[in-house]
C-alpha cells in the first residue's frame, strides 16, 4: 500500500524504540529501518513494560507501538510515553482497522496511526515527519474515522435539536454506557460493569464524547444531567 507523507529532511539521527511482541516483526521493522539514513533503533521491547522503562533510559525521539500488546494494550502505553517522556512522538502500528480501536487511538496521544501492510519506505517517511510533530494517519485508517464522526449538518442538530434528537444518535450501549460516565466510574470501572475489556470501553467514551459534541468525560456527564439524557 502507497501512502502519502510530508517528508521532513534532516541531518540529525532519529532515535527509534520498537515496542512489539512478535520477535520476526520487531527483526523485520529494525533492520528495514536501520537501512535508512538518520534513523536508528537504539532499542526494542516484547511488551509495553519493558518498553515503558527503556523509553525512560533512552528517551527516544520516536516510538514505534504495537497496538496489540499482551497485558497493558498501546494505547495505555502510549499515555504513559506521553506522561514519562512528553517530546517522543509515537507512531502507533496495528494490523486492525475496527472501528473501535480507530475511536480509542484518536484519543491516545499518539502522532501517527499505520496499518502493518504499510511501505517501509512510506514508514520511514512517517517516522521523520512525525519527529519533527507532524500528525499522519494511514490513509485507510483516516476513511474509517471519517465514517465514524457526525457530519457537519448531523453535529448543528445535535448542538441545536431535543433531547430525544440526541438519544436516538447514541447507541442502546452508549447510553448504557454514559449512564456509569455520569456516576463518575472509571473505563475499567465501566468495562467490568458492561463485561467489556477497557479497551472497548475507551472506545465508548470516545464515541460518546464526538456525538455530544463535547471535549472530555466532565463536559459530557454535565450535558447528560442537563439535559435530561440519563
Amino acid at each position: 500500500m502507497s501512502a502519502q507523507t510530508s517528508v521532513y529532511t534532516t541531518t540529525e539521527e532519529i532515535k527509534v524504540v520498537i515496542v512489539e511482541d512478535y520477535k520476526l516483526t520487531r527483526v523485520g521493522l529494525r533492520y528495514a529501518l536501520n537501512q535508512i539514513e538518520n534513523i536508528n533503533v537504539v532499542a526494542e521491547a516484547e511488551n509495553a513494560e519493558d518498553g515503558i522503562e527503556i523509553i525512560k533510559k533512552e528517551q527516544p525521539d520516536v516510538v514505534l507501538m504495537d497496538l496489540g500488546l499482551p497485558n497493558m494494550n498501546g494505547l495505555e502505553a502510549t499515555v504513559k510515553v506521553k506522561e514519562i517522556s512528553p517530546k517522543t512522538q509515537v507512531v502507533i502500528l496495528t494490523s486492525h482497522d475496527r472501528e473501535e480501536e480507530v475511536l480509542a487511538s484518536l484519543g491516545s496521544g499518539a502522532t501517527a496511526y499505520c496499518l502493518k501492510d504499510i511501505d517501509p519506505k512510506a514508514l520511514s517517511d512517517v517516522i521523520k515527519s512525525a519527529a519533527h510533530g507532524a500528525c499522519w494517519i494511514d490513509p485507510a485508517v483516516a476513511k474509517l474515522a471519517l465514517k465514524l464522526f457526525p457530519k457537519p449538518e448531523n453535529i448543528e442538530l445535535l448542538s441545536k435539536g431535543s433531547n430525544t434528537d440526541t438519544k436516538a444518535h447514541l447507541t442502546e450501549r452508549e447510553q448504557e454506557v454514559l449512564k456509569l460516565l455520569v456516576q463518575g466510574r472509571s473505563n475499567t470501572e465501566i468495562a467490568k460493569e458492561l463485561i467489556v475489556s477497557v479497551h472497548t470501553a475507551k472506545a465508548h467514551v470516545c464515541s460518546i464524547l464526538q456525538k455530544l459534541c463535547v471535549d472530555d468525560r466532565v463536559q459530557a456527564a454535565v450535558k447528560a444531567i442537563k439535559e435530561g439524557l440519563v
